[in-house]
């Protein structure tokens, strides 16, 4: 490798560094090594190829020296062909051995990238709802690409590296001391003048590099929440254009600025390193051709620490930065390792059993709950700011129970915010309580939904398995989401060996048949992000053909209808009222009208049941539902007469 490149490589190095250092971490050292043992096999071929690579980049120069000597010496050309035969020979191995370096370092890498993801994809996976509900997606998904690439370097660069450079910088140091100590000792001074500059303006550079990245960061996040349809939806609606593209601009202006700036200097660092190796090989040809001339050195020795130069300084720049590069790695593996690091509070027992078959009771028993603080479940660089809210742990539930038997349907109904939806996510375990028990289990005799436990409770949903618990419930929110795929994928989630002849009964149902075959792709139309590509109400009626093709045991809706208009929200509650024959059910509704014929709907209230009955017996009562129904009824009722036309 010629100084220049040596120039150039010590400048990357140095500009893709992390800034700052710490010590080093034991525990993440052996963590790390855990990621590397898999890899152990192809790790010591790879540590074995690079010594021997090392090696041969000692034996070329030094060969050429001989060739050099044996000319002067006008030892034959038979001797010349020889040494030149051995060259060529040093260059076919040193090529192959560079592809297997090359293989074994790609295969290493990449297997690392493939373990370091599954593993963060896997346990990202199991993080409650909490987690996802305070980090941003942008941060995590960052953690996933840049920082395990970043940990893969470890094995792939900086290892090979440190080895192959410390031999070389071993063998390069013997083999010019025995040439010429004297020449060896004055090339060495200069040593001081090549790394300074690379300290220092590579500091430089790499602030400029951070800066340039931060930037382009908040531009992309700036694309990515315009550019959702959402996101051009509030632009368009209430955002500024003007100031927006302004504010692109400028940052998009202090990338070019740094960009120019970042070129002259590398411009410049690179021109004065060069500038120093040629520097140190004058030296070397002025001294060691004067020592040559003098008879105190062969003429091929002269050669022989010239092109040994190169590597004594490259090695010599290279080990000068490798802390900072392994430092760098550790950053990276740390930031993975913090994901990995979060305990999931909602966890399968290891002696977890499955929901028993047949009808499913559900059962709350004096159930309390308050939503997790940020520390329980988030990262202070994952929702990027410089402390974790310590807010949280105040109780939401008081003392909430019930019980519905197999085949009813309770109706949660209430203020916003009095925890209906709540209660919907500890039934399905998107959250556990803090006390009392959710419980799913057959009927239980004598038992009504109103109140009455009963014997024979089943089981606490803490004790089942996630994929029991999966087959058993179904689930419905008012925000239905759909994944950017086809109508046939979004429908297979719920239920992948679904046939077609399944899918098309379920869009009957959920009154989209028609309007899905009229579609030129028909099963196979792209929904678009999160189903904008559908209407409203068609992408929450496709969110019930879900559930409906599920076929769960107990289902439960929170504002399912809601987005739907008259027409089809009393033609979905037929195909419920259909599809929900004999299974249990829980309700949330706003419109109160949608939840008349259910066996016992509970008023909730502040976190507490203030009421509990039927729609008559409630009424009757003349207390919070009374009121809420009369408001209601009294509102649509104005409605009604403001559409009547004046005669």
């Amino acid at each position: 490798m010629s100084m220049d490149g040596v120039a150039w490589r010590s400048l990357y190095n140095i500009t893709r560094a992390k800034s700052g250092s710490k010590p080093f971490s034991k525990e993440t050292l052996k963590r790390v090594l855990g990621f590397a043992r898999p890899h152990r096999g192809k790790l010591i071929a790879f540590v074995t190829v690079s010594i021997a690579m090392a090696f041969l980049a000692v034996a070329t120069p030094v060969l050429a020296g001989q060739v050099v000597n044996a000319i002067v010496a006008r030892s034959g050309a038979g001797e010349v062909i020889r040494l030149a035969a051995l060259i060529a020979g040093v260059a076919v191995a040193e090529a192959a051995l560079g592809m297997v370096s090359r293989w074994l370092s790609s295969t290493i890498g990449e297997g690392v990238i493939v373990d370091l993801r599954t593993r963060v994809f896997d346990h990202v996976q199991k993080m409650p709802i909490a987690f996802f509900t305070r980090t941003r997606t942008g941060a995590l998904v960052s953690r996933l690409n840049n920082d395990v690439i970043g940990a893969q370097s470890a094995f792939a660069g900086t290892l090979s590296g440190v080895v192959s450079n410390v031999v070389a910088l071993v063998l390069t140091l013997v083999v010019m001391l025995n040439t010429s100590w004297l020449v060896t000792v004055l090339a060495m001074v200069l040593l001081p003048i090549f790394l300074i500059p690379a300290r220092r303006m590579g500091s430089r550079l790499a602030d400029l590099r951070r800066e340039a990245a931060e930037h382009n960061a908040a531009m992309g996040t700036q694309m990515t929440e315009r550019f959702s349809a959402p996101g051009a939806t509030l632009v368009k609606l209430f955002g500024r254009p003007d100031e927006e593209s302004r504010e692109f601009a400028v940052r998009a202006g202090r990338v070019r600025d740094i960009g120019v700036r970042t070129a002259m200097l590398q411009f410049t660092f690179v021109t004065a390193l060069t500038l120093v190796s040629a520097l140190a090989l004058a030296l070397v040809y002025g001294l060691g051709g004067w020592l040559a001339i003098a008879g105190q050195l062969a003429p091929g020795d002269v050669v022989v620490l010239a092109l040994l130069l190169t590597r004594l300084y490259a090695p010599l720049t290279a080990l000068s930065n490798a802390r900072v590069e392994i430092m760098s790695a550790l950053v990276s593996f740390e930031r993975v390792f913090e994901i990995l690091d979060l305990e999931p509070l909602i966890q399968e027992k290891p002696d977890a059993v499955e929901v028993p078959p047949g009808p499913v009771a559900v059962e709350f028993d004096d159930v309390r709950f308050a939503y997790p603080s940020a520390d329980k479940v988030s990262l202070a660089s994952l929702e990027e700011v410089a402390t974790l809210d310590t807010r949280g742990g105040e109780e939401v539930l008081h003392g909430i129970s019930f019980r519905v038997e197999p085949g009813q349907t309770v109706a949660l109904v209430g203020s916003s915010g009095a925890g209906k939806s709540t209660i919907a996510q500890l039934l399905s375990r998107l959250y556990d309580v803090d006390s009392g028990a959710v419980r799913l289990g057959g009927p239980v005799s004598g038992g009504p939904a109103s109140g009455g436990m009963g014997s024979g409770r089943g089981l606490d949903v803490r004790d089942l398995t996630f994929d029991s618990m999966r087959d058993t419930l179904g689930m419905v929110t008012q925000d239905g989401h759909l994944f950017h795929e086809s109508i046939a994928s979004n429908l297979r989630l719920a239920r992948p060996e679904a046939t077609e002849e399944d899918m098309w009964d379920v869009l009957r149902q959920a009154r989209l048949e028609y309007m899905i075959r009229s579609l030129p792709d028909g099963l196979d139309t792209v929904v678009g992000e999160r189903g904008y590509r559908l209407s409203g109400g068609e992408r929450q009626r496709l969110t019930i053909a879900r559930l409906l093709i599920a076929q769960p045991r107990v289902v439960i809706l929170d504002e399912a209808t809601a987005a739907l208009d008259s027409t089809n929200e009393a033609a979905v509650q037929a195909a419920l009222g259909a599809a929900l024959e004999g299974r249990t059910a829980v309700v949330i509704a706003h419109r109160l009208s949608t939840i008349r014929a259910a066996d016992v709907i509970l008023v909730v209230e502040d976190g507490s049941i203030v009421e509990r009955g039927t729609h008559t017996e409630l009424l009757a009562a003349d207390g919070r539902y009374a009121e809420l129904y009369r408001t209601q009824f009294a509102e649509a009722t104005a409605v009604a007469e403001e559409a009547v036309p004046e005669l």
